[in-house]
């Protein structure tokens, strides 16, 4: 991935405020040079009208996004949903500019835009362009039970699973992420004929050593309840990394736990811990998900492995188209 390819193609919101995006938007003349030169702004959406149209504020001057260039619809059927389009209001959006007519009344500019066009540039010469294991700039968008829907650029939205997102297991991607949050991810897989793309996260979190690396036995540590067993209570100490607690009534997931760290064994992939304590976030303040720690951050992986070198168990992700 090239530079300029990353600068242009962001996720909505990141472009917004950079000096080139204001300067074209100061004025009627940067917007004209940004129509001549087929490029792609951002700026605010700030009303919805009944006919699912878009008003855009260009620092004064009127925007209008018209229903059938708001989006490029969805994967399935290529129709436009009304909430994709009404929940964009008071937010960024991205958008080439089509023309620039007057109003016959009151001789104001309009200038007509396509967020489709935006899209559809982004998706032939970014996304479409893209290899497995590529590591990419993400937006939150939308958390459901099953996994969190994703910006990947100029609005163009990606699956990632919630069995991507970490190695612990967790019950909800909103134990992990808020929406509007800005992630790292990296492209799981590409359907080249539908033009999507799937995405994973945990990788980027880190093996079981180098998480298992902060820790030694006989510390007490931090951490939250991820599953209740029969045979044992599974104990987050970081988004990749688990340990296992004796059975004990009265605790159930999502509570927070300080834990003892009796043994860390690396060839089996396994940390013994005692549950000293547990409580809920009532009792300690609200708590919000924790900003991931990435051990990547960029470039491309082909093939990672979670588990050690000496390990029974093999836990690790090839990357390939």
């Amino acid at each position: 991935m090239t530079e300029i390819l990353i600068s242009t193609y962001q996720p909505e919101g990141q472009l917004i405020n950079t000096i080139e995006n204001r300067e074209y938007i100061s004025s009627l003349q940067g917007i004209e040079k940004a129509m001549n030169s087929d490029k792609i702004l951002e700026a605010r959406a700030v009303l919805c009208d009944n006919f699912q149209n878009l008003t855009v504020d260009l620092n004064g001057i009127k925007g209008i996004i018209k229903r059938e260039e708001t989006s490029l619809g969805s994967y399935s059927d290529g129709r436009i949903r009304d909430i994709a389009i009404i929940t964009r209001v008071g937010k960024a959006v991205c958008f080439k500019v089509l023309n620039i007519e007057k109003n016959t009344e009151t001789g104001e500019p309009v200038v007509y835009l396509s967020r489709k066009a935006a899209q559809e540039e982004c998706l032939e010469k970014y996304i479409m362009k893209l290899s497995c294991g590529d590591i990419i700039d993400a937006k939150v968008t939308h958390l459901e039970p099953f996994g969190c829907f994703c910006d990947v650029g100029c609005g163009v939205i990606s699956l990632l699973p919630i069995d991507c997102i970490s190695i612990s297991r967790i019950s909800h991607p909103s134990d992990r992420y808020q929406i509007g949050q800005f992630i790292k991810a990296i492209i799981k897989f590409i359907d080249y004929e539908a033009k999507k793309v799937s995405l994973t996260h945990k990788e980027l979190l880190g093996t079981w050593e180098e998480n298992a690396a902060k820790f030694q036995p006989g510390q007490t540590a931090a951490g939250i309840v991820r599953s209740v067993e029969q045979y044992g209570i599974f104990i987050e100490l970081a988004p990749n990394l688990a340990g296992l607690a004796e059975y004990k009534d009265g605790v159930y997931e999502g509570q927070n736990a300080a834990v003892y760290i009796k043994n860390i064994i690396p060839e089996r992939m396994k940390i013994k811990l005692v549950l000293i304590d547990t409580y809920n976030n009532e009792q300690n303040g609200a708590s919000k998900p924790a900003k991931p720690v990435y051990y990547i951050e960029g470039g491309h992986i082909g093939r990672w492995r979670y588990s050690p070198a000496n390990c029974e168990k093999i836990i690790e992700t090839v990357f390939g188209d």
